[in-house]
């Protein structure tokens, strides 16, 4: 789902894991297909391939790139896709349309809260992405790289569910990693 930072000019788009809000991929940039693009690519890179015995679920809103872009990746027989439009009124929401695009979704699982929570979590964690602020980014390299951080830090880090991390509640790591452990890692070349 995208989130938008104040000034309007730079998009988000995350992937989030329902269950143990992992962030699988995220992608910075205008709200293009091009934008999306990148981010739909990241999740199919980093997560085992769906099967139509095993399909993945993917809930968004409104937003038609990614009906361009998802049968690009994934074929639409694994994965059952649903969207949720928001119906505005003088900035409230009024109604919600929840429309089954791929597959069979079951119409009261679409929803958008996880990934709409974890938004504003990033805005209210990442300065770079309020504005009005001295560290509101300018540079898009920049707040990638902010974001990669970020991303490490909430997966690997991050104390979300009884000491564990999303990492944890996946089952990619045994342990909640500290400042240290991130800091000290070395690769093996």
């Amino acid at each position: 789902s995208p989130n938008r930072n104040e000034e309007g000019d730079a998009w988000i788009y995350t992937s989030l894991k329902r269950n143990s809000y992992f962030l699988i991929s995220f992608s910075v940039g205008k709200w293009t297909q091009a934008t999306c693009e990148k981010m739909i690519k990241q999740l199919f890179d980093r997560m085992e391939l769906p099967s139509p015995d095993n399909k993945i679920e993917i809930f968004t809103d409104g937003n038609d790139d990614y009906t361009y872009i998802l049968p690009k990746y994934f074929a639409s027989t694994c994965v059952d896709y649903g969207q949720l439009v928001k119906i505005r009124e003088k900035g409230r929401v009024v109604e919600k349309l929840k429309r089954a695009i791929y597959g069979q979704p079951v119409l009261d699982d679409i929803e958008t809260t996880d990934v709409e929570n974890y938004n504003g979590i990033l805005r209210e964690r990442v300065g770079r992405l309020v504005r009005k602020t001295k560290c509101f980014s300018k540079r898009k390299n920049r707040l990638e790289g902010v974001l990669h951080i970020f991303q490490f830090y909430w997966n690997f880090m991050n104390n979300f569910r009884r000491y564990q991390s999303p990492a944890m509640i996946e089952g990619i790591a045994k342990k909640q990693w500290t400042w240290k452990d991130f800091l000290s890692y070395s690769f093996a070349v």
